[in-house]
């Protein structure tokens, strides 16, 4: 392609780079019609550790609902195993990767606490990920959730490298940027995200932090909450009760 041609591409490429934020708009939000409007809602998701017993539920309900990759490093989300034993040293494997292997188990004379954690996009309200995409391919709506246009992604990775939680992924089919959304495709429709729904314990909870009947409203005011990297200020939805200090 030569540089005439490039630029002319240019010029109606980057114009378009807002249309599909409007189509969503459009789409969910049209006032006096009783469709959705997400100007009335805030979502977020609560982990209550103590109740995460590391099945794995989740991440198979989340791979086949988003039809994400069936190989272990191609995650939404995924489910981390932390044991701390009484010398200090910490040992984090990923449920998934570690699945069919054979695992090296600790004495458990040994062990000081061993506990799960589920983890995936914290739909940050400042969203790094979205200050450095080129094209405004990532952007976050209207209630609080950072999705991905793949129509208009570049595959530049530059959001993957950007996110500091490592939730993002160059899915190998469509090369463009991949990551959990808190299935908005369902959340629209009044459904719960596919592994919310499937957690045989109630570890993960999903709800709307506009409404003080939420659960989810309910869960971080019952609970001593935490966020993962809290000192970035970028102000995750993601929010996790009695987080050990040694989970990053």
């Amino acid at each position: 392609m030569d540089r005439r041609k490039f630029l002319k591409n240019a010029i109606w490429f980057i114009p378009a780079a807002g249309l599909f934020r409007r189509f969503l708009k459009d789409a969910y939000a049209k006032p006096g019609n009783g469709r959705y409007d997400p100007n009335h809602h805030l979502y977020g998701m609560g982990i209550d550790i103590d109740k995460c017993i590391g099945c794995g539920l989740c991440i198979e309900a989340c791979k086949k609902e988003n039809n994400v990759p069936k190989e272990p490093f191609f995650c939404r989300t995924w489910v981390e195993r932390y044991v701390i034993r009484k010398d200090g040293s910490v040992t984090v494997e990923s449920i998934e990767a570690q699945k069919g292997k054979p695992r090296a188990k600790p004495e458990e004379t040994d062990i000081l606490r061993s506990f799960f954690v589920p983890k995936l996009c914290n739909q940050c309200a400042n969203p790094p990920c979205v200050q450095v995409c080129p094209v405004g391919a990532t952007f976050p709506t209207e209630d609080g959730v950072v999705l991905v246009d793949s129509k208009r992604c570049i595959g530049c990775r530059y959001c993957i490298q950007a996110c500091p939680y490592g939730a993002r992924y160059l899915h190998p089919e469509t090369r463009t940027a991949d990551k959990c959304t808190f299935c908005y495709h369902r959340v629209v429709k009044g459904l719960l995200p596919a592994c919310v729904e499937v957690c045989p314990t109630q570890a993960r909870v999903f709800g709307d932090l506009k409404s003080m009947a939420s659960r989810l409203v309910r869960f971080t005011r019952m609970n001593k909450i935490h966020v993962l990297k809290p000192h970035l200020n970028t102000e995750p939805k993601v929010y996790y009760a009695d987080l050990d200090g040694e989970v990053r």
